[in-house]
């Protein structure tokens, strides 16, 4: 046996922001993937992660019935015959690992789920939203739920505030040299100290304001910028939010990432900025002409997501 495959996703825009009601922009990345499987495969990692399922499967036996309910005798007989979730998306890389998995196990064992072939109305993607969020919190301690909302549609996801989202359309990639990439900090991060520093933050009315009157403001226009496929006015908004990352959210940037950071803002090669919560995992990278990044950052391996 074999389920279907769930893809990883990049939160492109909104990190922390969403927290506070920014506009936010997830898209599937297909790069990375993750099945449920069943097939006899004695692996430490395969065994290990059966372990965890179950667990799992206990927590979601716990989960009020009004919001979902599961086939837990179902889940359980399957654990019982060996079943693992088979997963190339790297954990604690801000790439949605737990998404594909919460969306994987939604899809096979969910009573009356909804399913991706309906007309996916905003009452249902919010009604989704509101069961992933309940299904992740397992892993998170508390989650939005658009991770595996993003993996289980396949869809790039159009957040306009936390009781507005939409499924999308993104421009046609093109073969210019524009590109989103990542970069490999070689640093597993955990979301949990990152929020918390966040939260810490939060508390000071400094921070707050800034977070307002600038972060939210460029968060919202790169969105915009983005979908409208207005280049120029996306690298001016990108940098903005490339500064604000780099003056207000140093510690979740790692420490040997400050000076190459500082030199794509001086330079204009390329602007780094946080992919999902940082402290580690991948960092996101814009440039205007890809060839120039990838020399200017010859001693990191990119991985182009998305060219403009």
């Amino acid at each position: 046996m074999k389920g279907p495959l769930f893809y990883s996703k990049i939160l492109l825009f909104g990190e922390y922001g969403i927290i506070k009601d920014s506009k936010g922009l997830s898209i599937p990345y297909n790069f990375y993937n993750g099945a449920l499987k069943m097939d006899q495969n004695t692996s430490e990692i395969a065994i290990t992660s059966n372990k965890n399922l179950l667990a799992y499967a206990e927590y979601l036996q716990g989960v009020d019935p009004k919001i979902v309910k599961f086939d837990i005798a179902q889940f359980k007989a399957d654990l019982g015959l060996g079943m693992y979730f088979d997963s190339s998306i790297p954990q604690g890389y801000g790439v949605g690992s737990s998404g594909a998995l919460v969306a994987a196990i939604y899809d096979k064992y969910a009573d009356d789920k909804i399913t991706v072939l309906e007309n996916l109305t905003k009452e249902k993607l919010l009604k989704l939203k509101l069961i992933f969020a309940e299904m992740e919190s397992f892993f998170h301690g508390k989650s939005s739920g658009l991770d595996p909302l993003n993996s289980y549609l396949s869809l790039p996801i159009l957040i306009n505030s936390k009781d507005n989202i939409e499924a999308t359309g993104i421009p046609n990639q093109t073969d210019s040299k524009g590109a989103v990439f990542l970069i490999d900090s070689g640093i597993v991060g955990e979301t949990a100290p990152m929020v918390s520093i966040f939260m810490e933050k939060m508390k000071q009315e400094g921070f707050r304001n800034m977070l307002k009157e600038q972060f939210i403001k460029h968060t919202d226009a790169c969105v915009d910028d983005f979908l409208k496929g207005d280049i120029k006015s996306l690298f001016k908004n990108t940098k903005q939010l490339s500064k604000i990352a780099l003056n207000h959210f140093k510690p979740m940037i790692p420490k040997k990432f400050h000076s190459i950071w500082e030199k794509g803002l001086a330079t204009n090669d390329y602007y780094l900025k946080l992919c999902g919560s940082g402290g580690g995992g991948y960092i996101l990278g814009f440039t205007k002409n890809i060839d120039k990044a990838k020399q200017a950052l010859s001693n990191y391996k990119l991985e182009v997501v998305y060219n403009f």
